[in-house]
């Protein structure tokens, strides 16, 4: 039976930042799907649905906190990394107060985001067993 492909969805407003984690991430063999807003992904992922979240702290409408919390209101398990330009010295660790399992400084270094996914994924398997 061939190995089902880790999910991950990247939701941020920058086009050109979801191309090129997209990228990244299929050529580490993860099935991706992008999103340029929060909107966007609530409407089109149930709550329940597996796969991994890379989140944007700073769009507009519905930014990455306010998205995490109504993750987190929903009840879904779905892990979170978030991601962001922003300098902040507490970013980081507010990201893992409100829940996420990581926090990456953009520009995000690919090989630590694959690495953080392997992990995160290897877990979520090993709960599941």
């Amino acid at each position: 039976m061939p190995l089902e492909k880790k999910k991950i969805y990247i939701v941020d407003d920058d086009e050109s930042v979801c191309r090129a984690l997209k990228v990244l991430l299929r050529t580490f063999e993860f099935e991706v799907e992008t999103f340029n807003s929060a909107g966007g992904f609530f409407d089109a992922v149930p709550h329940d649905e597996p796969g991994c979240l890379v989140l944007d702290i700073h769009m507009p409408g519905i930014d990455g906190w306010a998205m995490q919390k109504k993750i987190l209101d929903s009840g879904a398990k779905r892990p979170v990394v978030f991601i962001s330009a922003e300098k902040k010295e507490n970013a980081a660790d507010r990201a893992l107060q409100v829940g996420a399992v990581g926090f990456l400084q953009k520009p995000v270094d690919g090989q630590t985001l694959v690495d953080l996914l392997n992990t995160v994924s290897e877990k979520k398997e090993n709960a599941i067993k």
